[in-house]
């Protein structure tokens, strides 16, 4: 199979060789196939990749995590932080040559607040409605002051500004022909095959566009992308794992680059979503006795070379937000076993949705013989990555393995998975209690207020325990010393913007 891609991958090279000498072509491998690439309705991380080459935001956030201008010029939060002003830039077009303009914001801001099955809208959940001031101004009134969080959230996919007129012709099949106002527009998709973008001549900054032409490659095993890195067919490959990056020691053609991640990987539990949540969902005392069979710091050490941070929330350990009163569990198979006798199932069965990728499959496979010493059977069950959040949001699981990868601020870790109505709270496990906390930790001002509301947000989820979280990871990425300009993301997105090929 291996060497079947592989020659998939050389074939692709030498058609574009032969049929587009004089352009730049950057490749890029990509983890799995993307879903929809429509802001509104995407959710895989291998989305967000063609989709910062295709859609410019509103606002970035840079590698250290500040908020800084792209569509937008700047921004004024109101003295009552009842409503926001984004002033625009002049010039901007969108692929389809129709203007980016206020009234294009408030078409997007609309878009994605009352779409049906929208991912965006608990992003915006504090926006009562959009205002055209004048073609480049637009203000978004609240009704809650949370006028930072809404800017942060749209430096996100819900920032990523669509064209009216595409949008509105297209409808639902938008994603499959996507037009926004990115250095790059979308040219085909190949499923499970590559995902082609070119350069846009009348983007709006022609210095950041420095390649005419990417294609994006789904490679779901990394070993096969590591080798296709070395081999020149690709000239990026995202989310090597630790255990491949000795490999490329030593390769004077291969540079590789990481820095800590922003999200955390978890066993998501299915809580009271449809008839399969009976496993699990009914007694936290047999998901309690599933986390306290896993050895998280043993999983570091043996899977990914001690690269990775083992967790149990929603932020890391050296989070300002981190709950130390509730620390990473250390493994008790004792523990584990007497809470199995309690709850009356000494021999729990259940099963749990992985994707093909190689990290969560290893993992999986490590978890199961855990949970085998304290009685537990798990059975895995191997799903494309997209079929599996299907499943899990038609609540036909028991148990997912899931990524997130992860958001500035630490709202973006948390309420759209864990408050009762949150889009991709797929466990449909409900918490009032947490839902009021969340809800003033959006709206707190003050930031030792807001550490002490995430904190105790972390304890109400150690009590009810709707998904293990077992690690918070450093990406590692492979770059070709062709490649220029090329800078790591904590939130683990290729910014094509500025990147040259020699």
């Amino acid at each position: 199979m291996m060497r079947l891609r592989l020659f998939a991958l050389a074939a692709c090279a030498a058609l574009v060789g032969n049929t587009a000498a004089a352009q730049t072509t950057l490749r890029i491998g990509i983890n799995e196939d993307p879903d929809a690439l429509d802001p509104v309705a995407n959710r895989l991380a291998s989305g967000r990749q063609p989709l910062t080459a295709i859609c410019d935001k509103l606002f970035d956030v840079s590698t250290d995590l500040e908020l800084v201008p792209q569509l937008a010029k700047g921004y004024e939060i109101a003295p009552d932080g009842m409503s926001v002003t984004v002033n625009l830039r002049p010039d901007v077009m969108f692929h389809d040559g129709e203007p980016l303009n206020a009234e294009a914001v408030q078409f997007t801001i609309d878009r994605n607040m009352n779409t049906p099955g929208s991912l965006r809208r608990s992003e915006l959940a504090a926006v009562d409605h959009v205002e055209v001031v004048d073609p480049l101004t637009v203000r978004i009134v609240l009704d809650q002051p949370q006028g930072y969080l809404l800017m942060v959230n749209l430096a996100e996919r819900s920032g990523m500004i669509v064209s009216p007129k595409s949008a509105s012709e297209l409808g639902d099949r938008f994603g499959t022909q996507p037009v926004c106002a990115g250095p790059y527009r979308f040219v085909e998709r190949v499923p499970q095959g590559r995902i082609v973008v070119e350069r846009f001549a009348d983007y709006w900054d022609k210095s950041l566009t420095g390649v005419d032409r990417i294609e994006y490659l789904p490679i779901t095993d990394s070993t096969v992308r590591l080798s296709s890195l070395q081999s020149g067919e690709l000239h990026i490959a995202e989310r090597l794992t630790p255990t491949d990056v000795p490999q490329l020691e030593g390769d004077s053609n291969v540079q590789v680059v990481s820095t800590p991640d922003l999200g955390y990987h978890f066993i998501r539990y299915n809580i009271s979503n449809g008839p399969a949540s009976e496993a699990l969902g009914n007694d936290v005392r047999l998901r309690r006795a599933i986390d306290l069979s896993i050895d998280r710091q043993v999983m570091m050490q043996a899977l990914f070379n001690d690269q990775y941070t083992a967790g149990n929330q929603f932020v890391n350990p050296s989070s300002p937000y981190y709950d130390t009163g509730h620390p990473v569990p250390k493994r008790d198979v004792e523990a584990a076993r007497a809470l199995l006798q309690e709850a009356g199932q000494p021999d729990l069965t259940f099963t749990v949705l992985v994707p093909a990728e190689r990290e969560r499959q290893e993992a999986a496979q490590m978890i199961q013989a855990m949970l085998a010493e304290s009685g537990i059977t798990m059975n895995i069950e191997t799903q494309d990555n997209a079929t599996m959040l299907q499943n899990a949001r038609r609540g036909e699981f028991q148990a997912v393995f899931s990524f997130w990868s992860g958001r500035a601020h630490p709202d973006g870790n948390v309420f759209a998975h864990y408050s009762c109505d949150g889009p991709q709270n797929d466990s449909r496990y409900c918490n009032p209690e947490l839902d009021k906390i969340l809800v003033q930790a959006r709206e707190a001002v003050d930031e030792s207020e807001r550490q002490t509301l995430y904190q105790q947000a972390n304890a109400l989820l150690a009590e009810d325990l709707p998904t293990s979280i077992l690690w918070h990871r450093r990406t590692f990425t492979g770059v070709s010393t062709r490649v220029e300009g090329f800078v790591p993301h904590p939130d683990s997105t290729i910014r094509v913007r500025g990147l040259h090929l020699e």
